[in-house]
């Protein structure tokens, strides 16, 4: 009788937090798709000009915007969050990763904010003076971004690598391959499920950061056409209206959230397509 209520309770537990999806799901969709389909879907989501005051709401600029700071956000932090995954995995000497791991464990404990304000400080003017324009730019949110999920990417990825049988490296060196070809051959395709994962997990950080971002992007409602534009995401967009907006206003506010939340599952989807394909 006591693991059968344990059962079900765990089960309960688990289906709870499908429950909150749904239930956040159906909250913002009940907010937000009246004003969409007011306007029409393919204006709000199509259009350029975001003018609230004059009824005009369209997020296309924010779209472009999120999807290109994700895209850079994370190239960026994938490349260098699995290069350390794997140097620490295979290469590193003891006492390095013993250094190294609680430092970059400690990275995901930083406030975003603190993450925005050196971004302010360092490198928005470094852009200015290196590569010209306004330095908030696209550019200036996908490092900051980038560096924000590196946590999150190594962690995973170095624990996906560790799990991968230690009978394959044995048997890989005992060919003759040398520690890199057995890394590059053996280990990373045996954990490549967990290091997509640990990319997936990256990307949902990304799209839905938003303070860090609202702080070096420059929040320009513009179609940007160069790295080194201002940008506003859609995430920035909520934060910096939702405390003054009403009726329409909010609507759309809330419509935008309902966009927000279709392209994460997307992009979720297609990642775990990718992953099931590969396996």
């Amino acid at each position: 009788m006591r693991e059968k209520l344990v059962e079900k309770g765990l089960l309960l537990v688990a289906f709870s937090a499908v429950a909150m999806i749904f239930l956040i799901a159906f909250f913002i969709f009940r907010e937000g798709l009246p004003l969409m389909l007011k306007t029409g879907i393919h204006n709000f989501i199509a259009s350029t000009r975001w003018q609230p005051s004059q009824g005009r709401f369209g997020i296309l600029p924010m779209i472009i915007g999120s999807l290109e700071v994700t895209i850079l956000a994370i190239a960026i932090g994938a490349v260098l969050g699995l290069s350390c995954a794997m140097f620490l995995a295979e290469f590193a000497p003891r006492w390095a990763v013993r250094i190294l791991k609680p430092m970059i464990e400690l990275l995901a404990g930083i406030p975003s904010v603190v993450y925005g304000f050196i971004g302010v400080v360092v490198l928005v003017p470094w852009i200015r003076t290196a590569l010209g324009g306004p330095g908030f730019s696209v550019l200036a949110s996908s490092i900051i971004l980038g560096i924000m999920i590196l946590p999150t990417v190594i962690a995973i990825s170095l624990d996906a690598l560790h799990a991968v049988p230690g009978s394959y490296k044995e048997g890989s060196l005992a060919l003759g391959a040398t520690r890199w070809q057995t890394l590059h051959r053996v280990l990373i395709p045996g954990a490549r499920s967990g290091i997509i994962a640990a990319f997936i997990l990256g990307m949902g950080r990304a799209v839905g950061e938003t303070m860090a971002v609202i702080m070096v992007a420059g929040n320009a409602l513009t179609l940007p056409v160069s790295v080194l534009q201002p940008v506003r995401t859609l995430t920035s967009n909520i934060a910096l209206e939702m405390g003054y907006a009403s009726g329409d206003h909010q609507a759309a506010l809330f419509a935008t959230g309902v966009v927000l939340f279709v392209i994460i599952v997307i992009l979720n989807t297609i990642a775990l397509l990718v992953t099931r394909r590969r396996q």
